[in-house]
C-alpha cells in the first residue's frame, strides 16, 4: 500500500505543536483554546510562579489535564493539595473540584481536554 505523504501544515486544525500555541499574561493564567467541537474542547493553560486557576467543577463534563512543563499545588477539594508535575496526567470527572496555583519559581503548562460540551464553570471556595 502506498500512502500520500502530507504536509503537518495541511492539518493544522488536527495537529498542534503545543510550544507554537502557549501564551502568557503577566497579570493572570492564560486560558488558550486551541480547538471546540460539539463534544470536547481543548486548551492550554499558561501560569507564571504565583498566578491560580480558581477551584471549580463543571456539572456534566469530564476535564482531563496533561501537565507538560512545571510543577503546581492542584486542589482536588475544598482544603485539599497534592502537588503536580511535568508528565502527570489528572482526571476530574463530572462535579468533581479541581483548581491550582503555580507556587514554584518557573512556568507551569497543562493541555486541558473536558467534554462534553458545553462545559459549564461552577466556582467553589477553598474552606
Amino acid at each position: 500500500m502506498t500512502l500520500k505523504q502530507l504536509a503537518r501544515e495541511d492539518l493544522k486544525n488536527r495537529i498542534f505543536h503545543w510550544p507554537d500555541i502557549q501564551q502568557f499574561r503577566e497579570d493572570k493564567a492564560t486560558k488558550h483554546i486551541f480547538y471546540e467541537t460539539p463534544n470536547t474542547v481543548g486548551a492550554i493553560w499558561c501560569m507564571h510562579p504565583g498566578q491560580t486557576l480558581p477551584l471549580h467543577s463543571h456539572e456534566k463534563a469530564d476535564d482531563i489535564w496533561v501537565v507538560v512543563e512545571g510543577t503546581a499545588d492542584y486542589y482536588p477539594e475544598c482544603g485539599e493539595m497534592v502537588q503536580i508535575k511535568a508528565g502527570d496526567v489528572v482526571v476530574s470527572r463530572a462535579g468533581e473540584k479541581h483548581g491550582m496555583t503555580n507556587n514554584s519559581s518557573r512556568d507551569f503548562v497543562m493541555l486541558g481536554i473536558a467534554g462534553p460540551t458545553p462545559i459549564g464553570f461552577i466556582a467553589h471556595k477553598h474552606h
